[in-house]
C-alpha cells in the first residue's frame, strides 16, 4: 500500500468550487512574454501540468482536440510543462520542439514551471490553498470557470476527452 500511495491521488476528482478567483496569476510563455490568466476572464480555462517523457504524454492529443473543438466556443487549454515528477525536461526549446513535432500543438504553453512543493508557481499554491489539490503526477487538470474560480480538478488517469471532463467544460461555455 505504501508504494501505491503516490498514485492513489492520480484519479481524484475535486468538484468543490473555490471561494476566490484566480486573479493576477501569470506564467512565462514558452514563446516569450507572459500568459496572464486575467486575460481569459469570462472564459473557462483548463490548466494542465504536462511532461514530455511520461506514460501520460499521449494526452497531448486530447488536449489539442479540446483546444480545436471548444477553443472557438471560448475554452482556453493551457499546458504547463513541469519536471517536478521525472525531471526529464532539458529546456523549454526542447519541450516546444517535442510538442510541435510529435503532437502539432497550437494551444498556449508556459515555460517549464514547478507545480508542487516550496518552489511551486503561485497559481498552484493558490489551487492547493483553495481546494487542497496538488498535482500527484503529470497531466493533472484544473478547470477554472469563467469567473476564475476552480470548478473541478482531475488526476492523470482522467483523459482530456473523457465525458466527465468534457461535460464540465460544455456546461461552462456560452449557449
Amino acid at each position: 500500500m505504501r508504494l501505491l500511495a503516490p498514485f492513489l491521488s492520480l484519479a481524484l476528482t475535486v468538484s468543490v468550487p473555490s471561494a476566490a478567483a484566480a486573479q493576477g496569476f501569470s506564467f512565462a510563455s514558452i514563446d516569450g512574454g507572459e500568459i496572464a490568466l486575467d486575460a481569459f476572464r469570462g472564459r473557462p480555462v483548463l490548466v494542465v501540468n504536462t511532461a514530455s517523457q511520461c506514460g501520460f504524454t499521449g494526452q497531448y492529443e486530447g488536449l489539442q482536440a479540446l483546444h480545436e473543438k471548444y477553443g472557438p466556443k471560448g475554452l482556453v487549454v493551457l499546458a504547463v510543462p513541469s519536471d517536478d515528477f521525472n525531471q526529464e525536461l532539458a529546456s523549454a526549446e526542447k519541450v516546444k520542439e517535442f510538442c510541435d513535432v510529435n503532437f502539432g500543438l497550437t494551444l498556449p504553453m508556459t515555460e517549464i514551471t514547478h507545480v508542487k512543493g516550496a518552489a511551486a508557481h503561485p497559481f498552484y499554491r493558490w489551487v492547493k490553498a483553495e481546494t487542497g489539490f496538488v498535482p500527484g503526477w503529470n497531466f493533472n487538470k484544473v478547470l477554472l470557470g469563467p469567473d476564475g474560480r476552480v470548478v473541478a480538478t482531475w488526476g492523470s488517469f482522467t483523459k482530456p476527452t473523457s465525458p466527465k471532463l468534457t461535460g464540465r467544460i460544455k456546461a461552462l461555455l456560452p449557449r
